[in-house]
């Protein structure tokens, strides 16, 4: 009956997965992330995808493929694997020595051995000791791969989605275009509606004011002037601090921007047309020089007004109404000839004219329209010369020139955007296609070399120059927008303003009565490289980075392993300090929750918010697999059993198993084989294995603790420790103890160790008294462990790291062996205690090296610092000034010489050098205290199917453990969530 049980479970769980992959694409999330970039330790040396050539390859293959003879063959049979490539030759495996001796061979005899080794361990990324040749194209096909990706730029967006505001003030009429006012400081942006609304904001885009039009001085009624018409253009006047909108009552209004108080100080009316686009230009570099305003009608024509003397004003200063602009009407211009000279250049364009540019280096006035036979046209003020005329199907609605990149681009309504060189007006450079609707606007971003276009409905893209792909596409999601409609535009939706206008470059869309400012970025990152100088902070007590999530140990390698909430991963040299690699988006922009390394410590294991898991080899950056997600729920924890079998916790409630020592291709299917259905009724926050017993643990938010038997890939037992009240915070870690567990001596003892709201309980997993001792561990009773770790080879140490940075070692050699005559929880002696960090511990590590035990401790605030057992600081990863693990003075106290104020200086510092040695009195050993967990509370233990102990063991009574009720009460209320260590308040405690 059970089995019948067991197997409907199972064709159930594979049922349900694939039924979800028919409904979704799994992979389609690492489909849209950002591209991971990797940057290497120069000291690595040339990666081997550079050194090889084609012939060197093929001499390899031939190495690899063709059969040895004689007795060296006969010696190398028993040890190597063999098999037969496409062409029927037998491959074989070849060893170090092989290996070392054929690439001195293709390669030459220069070659070092440090680099041969490298090479050899990158490719037996499973430490099998020989490799083979599709083990080699493997390996050379992701770094091939890899390095193409990485010469792909990055879209210069910094969003995904914009900071988007409402222009209330436009009574839902859309804006037609956006100016920046940059003089006099600080930044602010002038918004004009449709309807002859000015809206001024900050830099931040939060308003600041708003005002009207003023209307026809004989349609005053009330006296009021409202303002009738329709706004076409609008244009900042930088130098004379006006901004000049154009209406379609065939006029120009001129605000005065030169102070806080915003208002319309000119209105010149009676043009012969409706002005339809406008452009201003002045020198920089020389004042007195006339500057230029130019206006193109909606009959193909061109006004050029010249500012003579810009900075003794615009125009004479005649007699005007209290409270009312100074009008000029166009025919009388000519009294002003002093101040402006004015001239009008017709039928350039057989339709409206949409844009208008000049270039002053050139003389060249640029002017485009939606006319298929005069589409652009490049022509000089003076008129001496031909001008240059573009002409293409539907002509252009938008374009953009460049003089520095000598590049032009188009946009219209059949949806291209067109790129062209100028003056060669046959044919364009390239035609970009993506958009699905009209092109609206197109600017060139010269700092990156990237092009921007916009299209009707609300999508934003962005197209590389050189390449002519289009590396990020951006539906921006404006409130306005409605299903099936196209949202309303002006006329000119885009803002583009860099530095010096600007302290950093961004990009302003308008769509109807919204705003959305995107944040650029200046520099293209390349997708990779070395790691310099420039990317390591300065100075011997830097120690903040990105903010970190989590952290580990990698002992084969003698690395530190961190990982970060930006994405990025990082390897550094545990001897000496020295970043030796890091990969930064590793799961493009979600937060990276948790890691993990394989079997052979040579490959590295993420998990993201999103769901996503990835594999990277460790040497030299490369993802080797894309596991697949079982939900897009958070991955909260992840352990790699022997055999390079992987397990994956989180929010989909479950154990899902991957099998990456098997795998051959990118992307890994999800085994749900566990019977993890509906086991766990809240989220699992932690897990933890332990192979002497054939186990592994797993803790949930609601604070049950699960035991599982790997061989049945079920539950075995539950261990809950509930309050007296019933509220029970969630566990956040676990932490079996291996040399416990390895012993039959202690094996039935307590051997995992799991942290709840501060509590430390050791638990046994395998004997009949399943609890066998607790105690509170933080400073103080507000706070919580977030990770545990002890000297595994001997379990003589409990390391305890809380979230108020303080760092505990507790002596466990005699704690949770023995059987508790008194329902009394004690703590262990404590041997040290110092606050290693200002905010929450998130990762600690014990590691043994050159004979000594230090402690690595990683914080919620980026820091990363190594210790001694003593207390003892090391240095901080990030840091300038290197250090050398060989050299006891490294990590020796300061000497007593250097005075005494200068010891109590540190000893104050609550950063790193508050270090309190603490041995416990065995006379105080039977008290406690609030925060030494002493209430009423008895742990529950529900057994599914009891791991018998082994027969030789005594079998231990059951002893109740207590927890003490004020301080569980005091701590379940701040145990929301684990991860939200950005929200909890810590304080400095001496």
């Amino acid at each position: 009956m059970e089995q019948c049980v067991a197997f409907k479970e199972e064709f159930v769980k594979v049922i349900s997965m694939d039924a979800l992959r028919k409904k979704r694409n799994p992979w389609v999330c690492y489909e849209k992330e950002v591209p991971h970039s990797r940057f290497c330790d120069p000291a690595c040396g040339v990666s081997p995808a550079e050194k090889l050539s084609p012939e060197h390859l093929q001499l390899l293959r031939n190495a690899f493929t063709c059969p040895k003879t004689g007795e060296q063959m006969h010696e190398n049979r028993p040890n190597r694997r063999r098999g037969r490539n496409e062409g029927g030759h037998e491959e074989r495996g070849m060893k170090i020595e092989e290996f070392r001796d054929v690439l001195r061979s293709v390669i030459g005899p220069d070659i070092e051995d440090v680099w041969v080794e490298r090479f050899f361990s990158e490719v037996d990324i499973t430490c099998t000791g020989q490799v083979e040749w599709q083990q080699l194209c493997s390996y050379l096909l992701l770094e091939y791969t890899e390095r193409e990706r990485a010469s792909i730029p990055r879209a210069a967006l910094l969003d995904s989605q914009p900071q988007i505001r409402h222009c209330a003030h436009n009574k839902r009429e859309p804006t037609v275009r956006v100016v920046a006012v940059s003089h006099p400081p600080p930044l602010r942006y002038l918004s004009v509606s449709k309807g002859g609304q000015i809206t001024v904001w900050n830099s931040s885009l939060h308003i600041l004011k708003s005002l009207g039009l003023a209307g026809d001085p004989t349609e005053e009624v009330a006296n009021t002037r409202r303002f009738r018409g329709w706004t076409t253009d609008a244009v900042s006047m930088g130098n004379v601090h006006r901004v000049a909108i154009a209406t379609d009552c065939r006029d120009l209004h001129f605000v005065n921007v030169s102070t806080a108080s915003v208002f319309e100080d000119v209105h010149l009316f009676g043009f012969r047309s409706v002005p339809t686009a406008l452009c201003y230009w002045h020198d920089m570099q020389s004042r007195e020089r006339p500057s230029l305003l130019l206006l193109g009608d909606e009959k193909g024509g061109v006004h050029l007004m010249w500012f003579l003397n810009p900075f003794k004003g615009l125009f004479k200063n005649l007699s005007k109404k209290e409270n009312s602009p100074q009008r000029i009407f166009v025919p009388d211009l000519g009294e002003h000839s002093d101040m402006v000279s004015y001239r009008h250049i017709p039928n350039i364009h057989q339709a409206p004219v949409t844009r208008v540019m000049f270039e002053p280096d050139t003389n060249i006035i640029m002017t485009s329209s939606e006319s298929d036979t005069t589409s652009v046209v490049f022509m000089s003020v003076t008129l001496k010369q031909e001008p240059y005329i573009w002409k293409f199907k539907q002509g252009a609605k938008c374009f953009d020139y460049n003089a520095s990149l000598q590049l032009m681009v188009t946009g219209g309504c059949d949806r291209a955007v067109r790129l062209w060189t100028p003056f060669v007006t046959t044919c364009p450079v390239a035609t970009l296609l993506g958009h699905r609707t009209a092109v609206l606007d197109v600017s060139i971003y010269q700092a990156v070399e990237q092009i921007f276009s916009y299209s009707r409905d609300a999508e934003l893209r962005v197209w590389d120059i050189s390449s002519h792909r289009c590396l990020k596409t951006v539906r921006l999601q404006f409130p306005c927008q409605q299903p099936g409609r196209i949202p309303e535009h002006g006329n000119f939706p885009f803002l583009l303003l860099s530095p010096p206008l600007s302290v950093q470059s961004h990009l302003v869309v308008g769509c109807k009565d919204y705003l959305a400012l995107l944040r650029l970025t200046e520099t293209t990152r390349a997708g990779g490289g070395w790691l310099t100088d420039d990317r390591r902070e300065r100075g011997p007590n830097v120690q903040r980075g990105p903010a970190l999530s989590c952290a580990l140990y990698n002992s084969t390698l003698r690395q530190l392993v961190t990982g970060h909430a930006d994405s990025s991963v990082s390897l550094w040299d545990v001897e000496t300090g020295r970043r030796r690699l890091q990969i930064l988006n590793t799961h493009g922009e979600e937060k990276l929750t948790c890691m993990a390394l394989d079997s052979s410590n040579r490959r590295l294991i993420t998990g993201a918010r999103n769901g996503t898991i990835k594999v990277w080899n460790l040497l030299n950056g490369l993802n080797l697999h894309k596991l697949e997600p079982a939900t897009d729920s958070e991955v909260t924890g992840l352990t790699c059993l022997p055999g390079n079998q992987l397990l994956a916790v989180g929010g989909s409630q479950r154990i899902v198993q991957y099998d990456i020592a098997a795998a051959k291709d990118l992307y890994v299917r999800a085994d749900m084989s566990w019977k993890s259905s509906c086991v766990h009724k809240s989220h699992i926050l932690a897990v933890s294995q332990c192979s002497a017993l054939g186990v592994i643990a797993t803790a949930s938010h609601d604070g049950e603790v699960i035991i599982w038997r790997l061989e049945t890939q079920g539950p075995v037992l539950h261990l809950q420790s509930p309050t007296q009240r019933g509220v029970v915070p969630p566990v956040d870690s676990l932490l079996f103890l291996q040399h416990r567990a390895g012993d039959r001596k202690l094996r039935n003892r307590g051997v995992l160790v799991s942290s709840q709201a501060g509590c430390l309980c050791f638990w046994s997993v395998t004997g009949p008294t399943h609890t066998y001792g607790q105690f509170f561990a933080p400073e103080q009773t507000d706070e919580c462990v977030w990770t545990l770790s002890s000297d595994q080879p001997k379990n003589t140490i409990l390391v305890s790291g809380d979230t108020a940075g303080w760092l505990q070692i507790w002596d466990i050699c005699h704690f949770a062996v023995d059987i508790q005559n008194q329902p009394v929880c004690e703590r262990p002696p404590l041997l040290q205690c110092w606050k290693a960090h200002q905010r929450a511990l998130v990762s600690v590590e014990v590691l043994e090296l050159a004979d000594r035990l230090f402690v690595l401790t990683a914080s919620a605030d980026g820091s990363v610092g190594l210790w001694t057992k003593d207390g003892d600081h090391m240095g901080s990863f990030r840091q300038e000034v290197m250090w050398n693990m060989t050299e006891s003075a490294a990590y020796q106290r300061k000497k007593l010489s250097e005075g005494t104020e200068e010891e109590s200086a540190e000893s104050d510092d609550a950063g790193f050098r508050e270090v309190r040695s603490q041995v416990t009195d065995p006379n105080n050993r039977g008290e406690t205290s609030q925060k030494e967990c002493c209430s009423e509370g008895h742990h529950s233990v529900q057994t599914a199917s009891s791991i018998r102990p082994p027969e030789n063991e005594q079998e231990q009574p059951q002893q109740p453990l207590y927890l003490c009720e004020d301080s569980c009460q005091k701590l379940a209320v701040c145990q929301e969530s684990r991860h939200l260590f950005d929200d909890i308040r810590h304080g400095n405690h001496c």
